[in-house]
């Protein structure tokens, strides 16, 4: 492995920075995400939502929270955009009425089963011309930059915003 520096303070460059290449790539997917999802009237950040309600992975605004590295500011006011829209709703649970139970309306199960084939829709459109080889070559390299963060700066980094 190279321990050698890979960037210079002296040098370096907004163009060839990795993390210029990394947020301006996120914000294509993010806008192409956003634009494929209007038909179900649903933004990129809302995908991670849906998905883990309708995976079960989470039930809780709090788990919800905790999956998609949101402060619980920040997921209550999606929760309210997803429940005015129609796709969530909330109950007290019968267990313990301090905890607020989500699952997906009918309308938010139709949209969750779309995701899928609109997620795949997009990724094959922006992944055009590249093999399978060098897709898998990327995500292991951005696996592996994900992997050399101090321990627990990216607990929990799963979904973040949920793109595709």
């Amino acid at each position: 492995m190279n321990s050698e520096p890979l960037y210079d303070p002296a040098t370096i460059q907004l163009e060839t920075s990795l993390g210029y290449y990394l947020a301006k790539a996120r914000n294509v997917l993010v806008m192409r995400t956003d634009q494929a999802l209007k038909p179900l009237d649903l933004t990129s950040p809302q995908i991670g939502v849906m998905l883990l309600l309708a995976s079960g992975r989470a039930r809780t605004p709090l788990e919800l929270s905790r999956e998609m590295s949101y402060d619980s500011g920040s997921m209550t006011r999606m929760l309210d955009r997803l429940e005015k829209k129609g796709f969530v709703s909330r109950t007290r649970s019968e267990a313990d009425r301090r905890i607020v139970e989500l699952s997906l309306t009918e309308r938010g199960r139709d949209a969750a089963g779309q995701l899928p084939v609109i997620g795949a829709a997009v990724l094959n459109e922006q992944l055009r011309g590249f093999s399978r080889a060098e897709l898998d070559l990327l995500i292991a390299m951005l696996v592996r930059i994900v992997d050399n963060s101090p321990a627990g700066d990216c607990a929990p980094c799963s979904f973040d915003e949920a793109l595709p």
